[in-house]
């Protein structure tokens, strides 16, 4: 268990160190008490309730490591699809541009008519053009 400040610099370098070790790296619990506790509570007046604030932290890091276990990687292949619920404007919109990267789309529309409220207007602001 780490309590210190930010994972997003420090996590890798402990990753890496129990990857050596032979430890898996989810056994990594982490506290950031920096952003946290002492960066957000920087006034005279809470200084006091933001240490006790990361006491509990870092109690609740403990008891939470305790817990910990290696949870294996699984790799699975995955089929470049996507599945978009609603034939609207917005989700033909997203069929096509993720066609247009590579993927099998699948629409899915309740009705029988796609478009949804476009299909129910005669023209469309500003050029005034038909919407069908």
């Amino acid at each position: 268990m780490v309590a210190a400040c930010t994972p997003k610099t420090h996590q890798p370098v402990f990753h890496a160190i129990l990857t050596e070790m032979g430890l898996p790296p989810r056994y990594l619990e982490f506290v950031n008490i920096r952003e946290h506790c002492s960066f957000v509570h920087q006034a005279p007046e809470v200084r006091e309730k933001a240490t006790l604030k990361a006491i509990e932290l870092i109690k609740a890091g403990i008891a939470r490591s305790k817990l910990l276990e290696d949870v294996p990687t699984k790799t699975v292949p995955v089929e470049p699809s996507a599945l978009v619920v609603g034939g609207g404007i917005a989700g033909l919109s997203a069929a096509i541009d993720l066609g247009d990267a590579g993927y099998k789309v699948y629409l899915v529309e309740k009705n029988t008519t796609i478009g949804g409220r476009m299909s129910q207007l005669d023209r469309t602001f500003p050029t005034d053009d038909c919407s069908i």
